[in-house]
């Protein structure tokens, strides 16, 4: 079974784009992020003609993830608990970033979680170096608290499980081109760094490197300074997997010739192949 993750940087922009990728990588599934489109007006018929099933939770304007599957979705579920206050689904957080549901492969099933988290720049600091409560950084970092809470959850139900998407995280220098131009970004900060620590310490496996240990293997180029032809891109887009997935794992890989077609997001697809 062939997952791929994907930040489209907004569906009306990039229809075409991801059209041409699915037809050219035929993912079994699909994990989109930046969808920037409200469920009414998400093109599901197109998706839906190639005979992908098409599950979103979006917003308008900003954010925004959505699921395509050759495979039925079950169990689908919409948005990350544990927020503060009221918001969408049942108090979760306004912002559409997290999608969930099962896939029953030929082997087995796997529940897939797809996330957008948030960026967090500005970083905001109080007087003794914490961030300040509310601002972008402190909801970055609660998110990831979140985030790891519901890993928790999924770990004790010993079934395999994927979490992918966009993370907004660089997790070491050797994902990114420049790690000193990034030192004080949210992206970077060793804050941000300690939270996906503390995910994968739960023991989470990175797939990428379960198969790749190569530097300079990134996901995102800025869209100014010649940064794809240049390669100073930074490794953001990441898959998280179980033990019982991890032990699935056939392959990983990122697309990156995907970022010098026309129109491209500014990130690339990256997937795993896991033997289900």
């Amino acid at each position: 079974m062939k997952i791929a993750s994907f930040n489209i940087n907004g569906i009306k922009a990039r229809v075409g784009a991801l059209t041409d990728w699915l037809k050219e990588a035929e993912p079994d599934v699909a994990i989109l992020q930046e969808i920037k489109s409200m469920d009414e007006n998400f093109p599901r018929e197109i998706f839906e003609d190639m005979g992908y099933n098409v599950e979103t939770h979006g917003q308008k304007s900003f954010n925004g993830v959505a699921l395509l599957s050759k495979l039925p979705l079950e169990d689908v579920t919409r948005g990350l608990a544990g927020a503060e206050g009221n918001g969408r689904d049942g108090g979760d957080d306004e912002e559409a970033r997290y999608i969930e549901a099962t896939v029953v492969g030929d082997k087995g099933a796997i529940r897939i979680c797809g996330l957008y988290l948030p960026n967090g720049n500005p970083v905001d600091l109080d007087s003794t170096g914490q961030p300040v409560p509310g601002s972008k950084y402190d909801y970055k970092l609660k998110w990831f608290d979140r985030l790891t809470a519901r890993a928790q959850e999924l770990l004790a139900e010993e079934q395999p499980f994927l979490m992918a998407g966009d993370y907004n995280l660089i997790p070491q220098p050797e994902d990114a081109k420049r790690p000193e131009a990034w030192k004080d970004d949210a992206l970077f900060r060793l804050e941000s760094r300690t939270k996906f620590r503390r995910l994968t310490a739960l023991g989470l496996y990175d797939a990428l490197r379960l198969r790749n240990s190569a530097p300079e293997t990134f996901t995102f180029w800025d869209y100014q300074a010649g940064a794809f032809q240049k390669n100073d891109g930074i490794r953001i887009d990441h898959f998280l997997l179980s033990p019982q997935a991890a032990d699935l794992l056939t392959d990983c890989q990122i697309d990156a010739h995907v970022r010098a077609k026309d129109k491209p997001s500014d990130h690339v697809p990256i997937w795993v192949d896991l033997d289900l």
